[in-house]
Parts: structure tokens; C-alpha cells; sequence
């Protein structure tokens, strides 16, 4: 045990001079993810940007909105987050497949509304 923590630590401290920095191997690990954890982590890395950029266009279309296009945008993003909740979660799994696939459909219709409002006007109906 005490020469795997060694063989594991000098290995740590050398990857530096071997020019893979921590931010370069995750990046080559989602290029090529090898195995079950790699692909998991990339997912999951890819569904948290989304996710940034989701709660970045859900607060640029409610600042465009009139109050009640706002309740209707927040009961339908709330009915969304608990659609995704029932449909991506099944006791302590997280299927990270399924909550990246709605996270990025939820950005699209996000963006989809922000870019009516923009151009032709905000449709309410279209918020539902």
C-alpha cells in the first residue's frame, strides 16, 4: 500500500514536466474518453456549461418579458426542472445522457424565445 501512494505521488509531481497539466488532461480525456468514468465525466462537464448558458438566457428573456410572461416563464421553467427530475433521476441514479439531452433542448427553446422577442415581439403563448 505505502509503495502504491509513492509510485501514485511521484507520478502526480511528475506529470508537470511531462507538459500534462490537469486542465490538458481532462480536455485530452473528452477528446478520447477511455471507459465508463471518462465518458460520465465529459457528459457531465458538457451538461454543466449548458447549464451555465441555460440560467444566462433564462435571465435575458425574463428581463424582456411583461410580469405575467415572467410567472408564466418561472411555473413552466419550475414544471421543466421537475419534468427533468422524474424523466433523468431513478432513486440515486442520475442518467447524465438524459439530463444533458433536456438541458440543451431547454436552452434551444430558451434561445428560440429570446430570438422572437428580439425580432418580432414576445409571444406568450410560445412560453408555455
Amino acid at each position: 500500500m505505502k509503495r502504491r501512494v509513492i509510485a501514485l505521488s511521484v507520478f502526480s509531481i511528475s506529470l508537470p514536466f511531462l507538459g500534462l497539466t490537469g486542465s490538458a488532461q481532462a480536455q485530452q480525456s473528452c477528446d478520447f474518453p477511455v471507459g465508463t468514468f471518462d465518458q460520465v465525466y465529459c457528459v457531465n462537464k458538457v451538461t454543466l456549461q449548458a447549464d451555465a448558458e441555460m440560467n444566462v438566457a433564462y435571465q435575458k428573456l425574463l428581463k424582456k418579458l411583461t410580469a405575467a410572461q415572467q410567472q408564466t416563464l418561472r411555473q413552466t421553467q419550475r414544471a421543466w426542472m421537475a419534468k427533468r427530475d422524474r424523466d433523468c433521476v431513478d432513486g440515486y441514479t442520475v442518467y447524465v445522457n438524459c439530463t444533458h439531452d433536456m438541458t440543451v433542448s431547454r436552452l434551444n427553446f430558451l434561445n428560440d424565445r429570446l430570438r422572437e422577442c428580439n425580432s418580432s415581439g414576445c409571444q406568450p403563448s410560445k412560453l408555455r
